[in-house]
């Protein structure tokens, strides 16, 4: 039994047209802290704290939601990236793909450990903030790496 946990191999373009401005106008408005009114909503929250206020297990709040759409853009594309066949997909290909997905996990929580360790305040929540992406761009990084690797030892026997 064949069970099949990829996207097929076409959206692995789609995401990577998403993924690239996404995620660099997505760093772009957090350095720079831009955020355009246009984009102010009153959003459902399951937790509030409000600073210096109450806390509240759910309600609304005024946010501007341009940080969220570029993380959901970005996970979302990189998750079509990360897991869609690749035009040949063979159990070599399942190998590589599953040694660059433990080998992200290790890298990720190798630097979540260092953030613990060394990384304090709110310094420490932008770690988390960018912890959140890093394990799919590792993934995505070494997974590639490693295919184009193979396709050089390919060329070279040729």
């Amino acid at each position: 039994m064949k069970i099949s946990y990829l996207f097929p191999n076409k959206f692995k373009n789609i995401g990577w047209f998403i993924f690239i401005p996404s995620a660099l106008i997505g760093c772009i408005t957090l350095v720079f802290e831009y955020e355009p009114s246009a984009l102010d909503f009153n959003v459902f929250a399951i937790f509030i704290e409000e600073l210096l206020g109450d806390t509240y297990f759910s309600g609304f709040v005024k946010n501007n939601i341009l940080n969220e759409i570029f993380g959901i853009l970005t996970i979302l594309s990189s998750i079509l990236v990360a897991f869609s066949k690749e035009k040949l997909e063979d159990e070599y290909i399942s190998k590589i793909r599953l040694e660059s997905l433990v080998w992200a996990v290790y890298l990720n929580y190798a630097i979540l450990l260092v953030g613990f360790l060394f990384i304090f305040d709110l310094a420490f929540l932008w770690v988390m903030i960018f912890n959140m992406f890093t394990i799919l761009l590792f993934f995505i990084i070494r997974f590639n790496w490693q295919i184009s690797k193979l396709q050089k030892a390919i060329r070279y026997e040729e």
